[in-house]
């Protein structure tokens, strides 16, 4: 899996290959986890998994930019986007993974 893009797919066959349920219904467990998390997103509700990290919807105010092609100023509006903020512990395992 290394250098790969992990897909719905793959967390699906994982799942599978370690608790032992159908494929199907790993799908179903996988599917209604993602769902579960951007239904909270979309409340505004903050995500907290101990020991991986936090997602949290975010506003962002009105700022002047420019238009990359013309170089015009441009007024770019008001949005929410969603931040994630890697845990400590997935922080520190990613580092020793990667060789830091």
């Amino acid at each position: 899996m290394k250098g790969a893009t992990l897909t719905r797919a793959d967390l699906c066959e994982a799942v599978h290959e370690e608790v032992g349920l159908t494929r199907q219904d790993c799908a179903g467990l996988v599917e209604r986890t993602l769902d579960l998390v951007a239904e909270a997103l979309e409340g505004g509700e903050t995500v907290k998994l101990s020991g991986f990290g936090v997602f949290q919807v975010r506003d962002k105010r009105a700022r002047m930019g420019r238009n990359p092609k013309t170089g015009e100023p441009a007024e770019i509006e008001p949005r929410r986007v969603i931040g994630f903020r890697a845990s400590q512990v997935m922080k520190a395992r990613i580092d020793r993974a990667l060789g830091g």
